[in-house]
């Protein structure tokens, strides 16, 4: 390509970056979080048990856990723009796939799919960032594409296909996946053709604006590397990551798989109702995600990188557990949905730190760095589903309600587990250094 000289105002080519990185992030959560809206609705359809039903959240785990590495060393290796094309274009066509059949092996198997297309969309939108932003912004971009366009995302999800296209529209729950699954597909293809994995690729970006995004950071030319295991392995607070991510996914899946089922044994039967009270919590988790990025960048310069991140982990997690456990005690559904809204606003606050520490621990190995974080993740994603759905049908019991037979389940024991887990996490934030980065071309201030 060919750019303009670098005494050039710089071109903001970025920008058009930013906008697609967060419609990435915007359709990845959009439709993960229909499991929201489906699960109640296969549960009374097929009547499958809990058990089952996080069984599902489990094979979907399965795939995004174990697909991440390939994915983030992928992005590494090849750039983003071909990974996160191929990966759009398949979770969209797959989504609608969740209503063709009510045999637990065949909807085991879509999920399995649906996992294995999604994984790779953080881990190369790290390196998105990294490529296309200035160190001094990264946190805070981060925090919009992660945490408020993806956490967004999931809040409009249960919006848009259970309060509008079910509860308003009356749609089935497989006409509306279908009619969400459309506008991912276009999206998939907008990436395609304007997307470029960095300014020096870009026709239309120039050398200005090349030179403002690097600021002193070495271009990586010649042959690309892969971070080496053995670096990997070695490094404390990667491990420690790793363990805080476990945690803090493991929680998080209550959001993504349990939401509405919950909403429901509090005698939310309305879909209108259920879809804004599904979707508060995670509206919380998007303004958490700005607020705990623009804290981040501010934090950084006045206190140093490794307290910059540290604080506002530790932080964050000790908030939200405390939120939690205040939630739950509350008398009406719509109580309960205000609290979670803090619950997520302080732990979703943490988001862009998690993706701040990755490319400092990581540099230019930054997609393969939280590719190994998030798999920590997916793993308590993996896990937590089999732990948490047995531990629901064990606190639910039978009872007659106007002769017919219902399900009464307890969720606090689950809750209790999630504050838990905040602690925890919250405790390796304290652990984690930030500074002790795996790229020997990197220098980071201290």
């Amino acid at each position: 390509m060919t750019h303009n000289q670098s005494t050039s105002a710089a071109t903001r080519r970025r920008m058009v970056v930013f906008w697609l990185a967060s419609a990435t992030s915007f359709f990845l959560y959009l439709h993960r979080y229909t499991w929201n809206v489906i699960r109640p609705e296969l549960q009374k359809e097929y009547g499958f048990s809990n058990t089952t039903l996080e069984a599902f959240g489990t094979t979907f785990y399965a795939t995004y856990a174990f697909g991440s590495i390939p994915t983030g060393v992928a992005a590494d290796f090849y750039g983003p723009h071909i990974v996160l094309t191929v990966i759009i274009l398949a979770w969209a066509i797959i989504l609608p796939l969740h209503g063709l059949t009510g045999n637990a092996y065949g909807l085991g198997f879509v999920r399995l799919l649906f996992g294995a297309a999604q994984t790779g969309g953080y881990p190369a939108l790290g390196q998105v960032t990294r490529s296309w932003f200035p160190r001094s912004s990264r946190t805070r971009v981060q925090g919009w594409v992660a945490s408020f366009f993806g956490r967004g995302g999931g809040a409009m999800s249960s919006i848009i296909m259970a309060t509008l296209l079910m509860g308003y529209l009356g749609l089935s729950w497989r006409v509306a996946l279908v009619i969400m699954a459309i506008p991912g597909v276009i999206f998939g293809l907008i990436f395609y053709a304007t997307f470029r994995n960095s300014p020096e690729e870009d026709p239309f970006a120039n050398e200005a604006e090349a030179e403002l995004i690097r600021d002193g950071e070495p271009v990586q030319q010649g042959k690309r590397e892969v971070l080496s295991t053995q670096a990997a392995l070695k490094n404390f607070s990667l491990r420690v990551m790793v363990v805080q991510q476990f945690l803090n996914a493991g929680a998080d899946v209550v959001y993504t798989l349990v939401l509405g089922s919950f909403f429901a044994s509090l005698g939310v039967a309305d879909m209108k109702d259920l879809g804004w009270m599904v979707s508060l919590p995670l509206i919380g988790g998007a303004v958490g995600g700005i607020v705990g990025g623009i804290l981040n960048d501010w934090l950084v310069p006045r206190i140093g990188r490794r307290w910059g991140r540290s604080s506002v982990g530790v932080c964050g997690k000790f908030l939200a557990a405390f939120s939690l456990w205040v939630s739950i005690i509350q008398p009406t559904p719509e109580r309960v949905a205000v609290g979670l809204f803090f619950v997520k606003f302080f732990t979703d606050w943490t988001q862009p730190t998690v993706w701040g520490t990755s490319t400092d621990l990581g540099g230019r190995f930054s997609g393969t760095v939280f590719s190994i974080i998030n798999t920590g993740g997916n793993i308590g994603g993996l896990v937590m589903p089999l732990i948490f759905g047995p531990l629901l049908d064990f606190f639910s019991t039978k009872t007659l309600v106007d002769g017919e037979t219902v399900i009464v389940t307890s969720f606090t024991p689950m809750f209790l587990i999630v504050g838990l887990f905040y602690v925890g996490a919250g405790i390796c934030w304290a652990l984690v250094d930030c500074r002790q980065s795996m790229d020997p071309t990197q220098k980071l201030d201290h």
